[in-house]
């Protein structure tokens, strides 16, 4: 019978064939070279040396000398004896007559290919399995299979499958016991009972506290950007990111948070206090991260779409109303300049070559032109209509939508001063004046004057430096702090995505360069690292 986490199919296949090998299997390990055949060829009756050669490769494939070396794929025997010069394969039944020959046999086959008993390597093995455990977190079967060809590679027989899988179960259990207790000896007895509080329902409310803030937003609003940074600080005032799990591997720290994210509050408190208080330290820490994360992502997505983008289609959509307007008004003063260059100008015959003084020569005289085609009072409604509706000369394409963005600053009001506090960014030395700007704004809210010297100048690009510096609604020597703020938060939003700009306490937009290992943490994790990859 398998144990337990082996099925009786698998338990069947272990250290046995299960069919016949592929050509590319029988190719690299049935082929015979020079070595193989060397030793094959002092073996004197053909029955021998088929036997002798299925021994050999079988351990090859299997890891394990055959009982029974007469028990192999028909493909197997055949695909040696047309390498040996045996012409018929079924020779091979006179093999299993003299049980002596094939020990014979063995014996021989383990000293000159240097094959291990299991139980000299047995140690070693269970140094392997514990590293791969604790690092991976992989699943019994797939340790069992890891471990199975751990012994082939290193030529160590295979043990009875029940041997093999009582180990590789053992060793992972002691895995799991040893990152549990290593987490639970992390807290001090506050942190546990605030871990444990977590497991609770409070009175009047209809989940536990664990299940309230593992639930992150699902609106794109302001209002909602506020309630994802409060759940970030609620979070984190639990203190759990700031206990230090370095020196667990990150992925059992994953495997553990998805337990506890996924699980439930009730059969979360029927384990033991070291596995239940682990779950939840793991899951508190993940969560620490995650909220951070849920809040930038829903940052992204209310900048790009509720901000950005709809500033932009409003504009558009004004634009489009207004297009009637400013095509009228155009076409009013192109007529009027039109008359001013045919009358102004000398004409040349083209014939002729003759050249013809302008048709007007004063002022008055071109204006009467004028007014036969454009009334001067239309002409005049023309151009203010065109200054109203059309960016000055030095403008750029984007004054209008940033314009329009300014006037939504009440969506980023309610979380403004909680996006600087709550999320501990950092930049990378091109993206510090834009960060320094971003934690500048909290102190220029509400204010009804602030000059220029308190904000960066050199952030102001294209239509962002008449919007703050020179708008009309502006007092002499004061800025409008809200197009500044949105200027910094368009900057802040690109360097996000570009990680010029990013969260300390953030998985997901975080600084890569602080996830590599490197002097004495990576020299401390190497070894695990190192055999849980069997590169050791």
């Amino acid at each position: 019978m398998p144990v337990e986490f082996l099925t009786d199919e698998q338990a069947a296949k272990y250290a046995a064939y299960d069919g016949a090998p592929s050509r590319t299997e029988l190719g690299r390990f049935f082929f015979l070279d020079d070595a193989d055949r060397e030793l094959i060829e002092g073996k004197r009756r053909s029955h021998n040396r088929l036997g002798f050669a299925a021994q050999l490769t079988t351990a090859r494939y299997l890891g394990v000398f055959l009982d029974d070396p007469t028990d192999i794929p028909a493909e197997v025997a055949d695909y040696l004896a047309e390498q040996l010069g045996i012409a018929d394969a079924s020779v091979l039944k006179a093999y299993g007559e003299r049980e002596n020959t094939r020990l014979d046999h063995v014996r021989e086959l383990r000293r000159v290919l240097e094959y291990t008993e299991f139980a000299e390597a047995e140690a070693e093995l269970r140094g392997w399995v514990d590293a791969r455990a604790w690092t991976t977190g992989e699943g019994p079967k797939a340790l069992f299979d890891a471990a199975v060809g751990w012994l082939r590679e290193r030529r160590v027989l295979l043990p009875g499958v029940t041997t093999l899988a009582r180990l590789v179960a053992a060793v992972r259990e002691a895995a799991n016991q040893r990152l549990w207790d290593t987490l639970y000896g992390l807290l001090s007895t506050g942190q546990r009972a605030l871990l444990d509080s977590l497991l609770t329902v409070p009175p009047g409310a209809r989940v536990s506290e664990l299940d309230r803030l593992r639930r992150g937003p699902v609106r794109i609003s302001g209002p909602q950007m506020k309630w994802a940074l409060e759940r970030a600080e609620e979070i984190a005032a639990f203190g759990m990111g700031e206990v230090d799990v370095s020196g667990i591997p990150p992925r059992r720290l994953a495997e553990l948070s998805r337990y506890g994210i996924d699980g439930k509050a009730s059969l979360l408190r029927r384990h033991g206090d070291s596995r239940r208080l682990a779950t939840l330290l793991a899951t508190a820490v993940y969560l620490t991260s995650r909220a951070v994360d849920d809040a930038l992502d829903l940052l992204e997505v209310l900048i790009a779409t509720k901000l950005l983008a709809r500033a932009e289609r409003e504009t558009a959509k004004e634009k489009l109303k207004t297009l009637p307007r400013v095509e009228r008004a155009s076409a009013k003063l192109a007529a009027a300049f039109q008359i001013v260059f045919d009358t102004t100008s000398e004409q040349v015959d083209t014939d002729t070559g003759e050249i013809s003084p302008p048709e007007v020569e004063t002022l008055e005289a071109m204006w009467e032109r004028i007014e036969q085609v454009v009334p001067r009072h239309e002409l005049a409604a023309a151009i203010a209509a065109l200054f109203e509706l059309t960016p000055p000369l030095d403008s750029d394409a984007d004054e209008a939508w940033r314009a329009q963005l300014v006037t939504r600053f009440g969506t980023v009001r309610p979380f403004l001063k909680l996006l600087v506090t709550v999320v501990d960014f950092g930049a990378t030395p091109e993206g510090l004046p834009v960060l320094k700007a971003l934690k500048s704004l909290p102190d220029l809210m509400g204010r009804k004057k602030v000059g220029p010297a308190e904000i960066d100048t050199g952030l102001l690009t294209g239509s962002w430096r008449r919007l703050v510096l020179s708008a009309p609604h502006l007092e002499p020597g004061t800025v409008d702090w809200k197009a500044y703020a949105f200027c910094v938060l368009e900057q802040v939003h690109r360097m996000l995505r570009s990680k010029q700009v990013f969260a300390k306490n953030s998985s997901k937009w975080g600084d890569l360069r602080a996830k590599l290992l490197d002097g004495d943490a990576w020299d401390q994790a190497k070894p695990t690292v190192l055999a849980s990859l069997n590169l050791g």
